[in-house]
């Protein structure tokens, strides 16, 4: 099980710019839905944190820090004066890390062949919507809490054409109803991963994927993995979650 992070290495994630194109080996791992392999333990949170920590950064990379900062000046700010935002258990608030083009491209790679709605649970600055819609999933939808993410997501969508095509809205994910959904992605920390596991398990149908990126969840055993260290990510197929937890109760 991970543990959380501290807020110092979530500055140090904020400072993590883009992966450039050519600086990671891609791999493509495909498990069919069993055991994975021991060595995945190498990609633990600690090792990924400190992938991010050596990169260079560069003029993106400023900006996504001059972003960063003044969306964690706001997030301390609601903490304190917001009763909403007071709500959400520490643990559970998860920082504004974007994806890189890298973490995107492997994303869609696991969600190749599939068709329907997509939706994107802490969506961010809303680059994983977009790119589902580029993609043809429809509809391709977004939840976040923090508005300023949510404006500037639909900021990206009007630039790129794309307005009144996505949705982005804000709300909180513990609260979406996911019964619907075929589709889900997911960037998010450990911490609430472990508990998020839960509720896809429950809601979700049994034809559903899930995509986790950056961080798996701590439980499910994925049935594809696309990606190196903290561009990996995993796929999940629920069905086979559902077997899987009642082969363990039949045991019991």
């Amino acid at each position: 099980m991970y543990g959380t992070f501290t807020w110092t290495d979530w500055c140090f994630i904020q400072m993590a710019p883009p992966t450039p194109t050519g600086q990671v080996n891609r791999v493509s791992v495909d498990v069919q839905c069993v055991t994975v392999d021991p060595g995945m333990d190498d990609d633990a949170p600690d090792e990924a944190l400190a992938d991010i920590k050596g990169r260079q950064i560069g003029g993106w990379g400023v900006a996504q820090i001059a972003v960063g900062t003044g969306l964690t000046v706001y997030a301390m700010w609601v903490g304190i004066l917001q009763p909403g935002f007071r709500k959400v258990p520490l643990k559970l608030q998860v920082p504004y890390i974007p994806a890189s083009k890298t973490q995107v491209q492997n994303v869609m790679t696991l969600l190749r062949g599939r068709k329907g709605n997509l939706v994107d649970l802490g969506s961010g600055d809303g680059r994983i919507v977009l790119e589902a819609h580029r993609h043809g999933f429809n509809p391709a939808v977004g939840y976040e809490l923090n508005p300023w993410l949510i404006s500037l997501a639909r900021i990206h969508a009007w630039r790129l054409g794309y307005h009144g095509k996505v949705a982005y809205l804000r709300e909180d994910l513990w609260k979406v109803d996911l019964t619907k959904c075929k589709n889900i992605t997911v960037f998010l920390a450990p911490s609430v991963l472990s508990l998020l596991q839960e509720k896809l398990h429950a809601e979700l149908p049994d034809g559903a994927l899930v995509v986790a990126g950056r961080f798996p969840f701590p439980d499910w055993e994925p049935c594809r993995i696309e990606g190196h260290g903290v561009d990996r990510a995993w796929a999940y197929n629920m069905q086979a979650q559902k077997q899987r937890l009642l082969g363990k109760v039949s045991n019991i």
